[in-house]
């Protein structure tokens, strides 16, 4: 497993939500469950995708939304939920989203180490789908694990 903050990520499999927003805030609640972030952090990852649309659609079928790093972060930290039924963002070619990789930085040379790395591992072949079937934190680890080999 490569140093990415990936390596110590929360896991949630199978979380209905019925919008983008469910699906940002989920994971965002991942984040405030491990004491990563404060509850005012999640309300900002959500307010700049209504800002600046699906910008956080990084490739098919995943998805990354994070905040700039500030005082709401605690640690550094990233959360992943799988969806029950895919969600629709908005994006042009890489929707529906079946994953959603939702990442806290407490300075911006990390932000920018972590969503490097992150892009790097989720945008392998294979990676998305083997997060996406996964069931175990476990199982998601080594579909990302598996990736990077």
């Amino acid at each position: 497993m490569t140093e990415s903050v990936l390596a110590e990520a929360t896991f949630s499999p199978g979380v209905a939500a019925a919008s983008w927003e469910d699906a940002v805030r989920a994971a965002g609640r991942d984040l405030v469950s491990a004491r990563a972030v404060g509850p005012a952090y999640v309300d900002e990852m959500v307010q700049l995708i209504d800002d600046g649309g699906p910008w956080c659609v990084i490739a098919p079928g995943i998805a990354l939304p994070h905040a700039r790093p500030s005082a709401l972060v605690r640690r550094d930290a990233a959360a992943i939920v799988t969806l029950l039924e895919p969600v629709e963002f908005g994006h042009a070619h890489h929707d529906p989203v079946r994953v959603v990789v939702a990442l806290a930085s407490t300075t911006q040379a990390e932000h920018i180490r972590s969503l490097a790395a992150i892009a790097v591992q989720l945008d392998r072949a294979g990676v998305v789908d083997g997060i996406a079937a996964a069931t175990t934190r476990a199982d998601a680890l080594a579909a990302i694990e598996g990736a990077a080999a």
